[in-house]
């Protein structure tokens, strides 16, 4: 049976939490499946990358150690993916949903033959039966995502193409190192068995790398509002609160549309996705496309004047009450009562 493989995003020599998140995935995956996990590692000065890959379970670690292929370029990955992928003909193949990975991903999978699935928030292993033929298939990738805009969530196979290609979001997935490291074993990739001349016509000259002024998604607590806020002035009372706290502000797609936070803060389907300790949704309704960003979450406490809204049903304290009277009395009594 073959392998699951992981692209591991690497900047500075540091893996990318969307590709840790990943290989815990994969690594959960490989046991139900009784496979290993291997784990490609493309970039410059990767000496000792396979270590801190084999604690999130890594069997066999891909290395291919090239100027060319750092900082990242599509062309010379793809060769050298493209031509991993052929050589070793794994069952499934895990990409992140970032910009890098949405470049790469579709670019292999085009090459490859063999589909993919965008944007998923969660894989599992299972069966299926064709209805016509009444084939089965055992152990084949449940790729879930939402579809039709948030309002289902769809269940995605492909039963007959290998490799099994997903992309998945940072954050939807847990990372945790392995309770038995993998083997780590360095694979070393000569990248110019794969790459030609004409992958490498681009030239990247210089880079200006700008450093996020707001990451939300590494906060423990975050107080988010929605379009119930009410106007921009208004969530000047959530960063109050997300202070007292020692938390972020985040916001709905619609608090969004609307100006009162920056884009940056938006949490959803279209935005980030967030698991922190504690979430307090301050009048936001609820809607799928929001919750997808955000139900993992420890603890949601929501403040909404409908007590019927559906951010209630996930919420495990519902208050219902004006935003601008409630918020105020939580700062004052957070305020009284932390040391």
């Amino acid at each position: 049976m073959n392998n699951i493989f992981v692209y591991c995003e690497i900047e500075g020599g540091k893996v990318a939490d969307v590709s840790l998140e990943l290989l815990t995935k994969g690594r959960a995956l490989a046991d139900t499946l009784g496979c290993e996990l291997e784990a490609l590692a493309l970039g410059h000065r990767l000496d000792g990358i396979e270590k801190q890959l084999a604690e999130y379970g890594a069997d066999r670690v891909h290395v291919a150690d090239c100027e060319c292929l750092a900082p990242y370029r599509t062309l010379p990955h793809a060769a050298v993916v493209c031509g991993i992928f052929k050589e070793e003909q794994p069952q499934i193949a895990l990409f992140g949903a970032s910009s890098i990975g949405r470049d790469l991903g579709p670019r292999v999978s085009s090459a490859l033959h063999s589909g993919l699935t965008a944007d998923c928030t969660s894989l599992e292993i299972g069966p299926h039966t064709e209805n016509k033929t009444g084939k089965v298939y055992e152990n084949l990738l449940y790729q879930i995502r939402p579809a039709f805009g948030g309002n289902i969530i769809a269940t995605i196979i492909n039963p007959d193409h290998r490799p099994q290609m997903a992309t998945v979001r940072e954050g939807v997935m847990k990372k945790e190192k392995a309770a038995q490291p993998g083997k780590g074993i360095v694979v070393k990739v000569d990248p110019k068995k794969y790459v030609t001349d004409a992958d490498l016509v681009v030239r990247i000259i210089d880079r200006q790398i700008e450093e996020r002024k707001i990451d939300i998604k590494g906060s423990p607590v975050i107080v988010a509002g929605g379009y119930g806020m009410g106007s921009k002035e208004n969530f000047a009372l959530l960063h109050e609160l997300a202070e007292v706290l020692g938390g972020e502000v985040g916001a709905s797609r619609a608090a969004v549309d609307a100006g009162m936070a920056d884009h940056a803060r938006q949490i959803g389907q279209t935005g980030v996705t967030v698991r922190p300790k504690l979430y307090i949704a301050c009048g936001i309704s609820g809607q799928i496309q929001h919750t997808a960003g955000m139900d993992q979450s420890s603890m949601v406490i929501s403040i909404n004047t409908d007590p019927d809204a559906p951010i209630n049903k996930i919420a495990d304290y519902a208050i219902v009450g004006d935003v601008m009277e409630v918020v105020p009395k939580m700062i004052k009594y957070y305020k009284q009562n932390s040391k």
